[in-house]
C-alpha cells in the first residue's frame, strides 16, 4: 500500500505530551493518529464524544430550555424571531 506524509499543526507542548502518551502505550504519534482515521472511517464519525462541560449552551439548564422550545415549535408550527444582541 502506498504511503503518503500528512503534515499537522500543533502546540508544541501538546505534541510533547502526546507523544509522551503514545509511548506509554505502546505506540507512536502516527500509529495513535492511524488508528483514529481508521476507526472514524469505519464507524463513519469521530470514535468518541466531543463535548464542552465550561460552555453555558450545553448546560443541563439550556438543554431543557431548548428541548421545550423545540416541543412548543412542533406543537405550534412556530414563528420565527430575528435576534438582535446589539440591544
Amino acid at each position: 500500500m502506498a504511503q503518503t506524509n500528512v503534515t499537522i499543526r500543533m502546540d508544541s507542548d501538546l505534541k510533547k505530551e502526546f507523544e509522551t502518551f503514545c509511548s506509554n502505550v505502546g505506540m507512536n504519534m502516527t500509529t495513535a493518529i492511524t488508528v483514529f482515521v481508521k476507526a472514524t472511517l469505519r464507524e463513519h464519525k469521530i470514535p468518541f464524544e466531543i463535548c464542552s462541560d465550561n460552555d453555558p449552551f450545553y448546560s443541563p439548564e439550556n438543554i431543557e430550555r431548548l428541548k421545550k422550545s423545540i416541543a412548543e415549535m412542533e406543537a405550534t408550527g412556530g414563528t420565527i424571531h430575528e435576534v438582535n444582541y446589539d440591544d
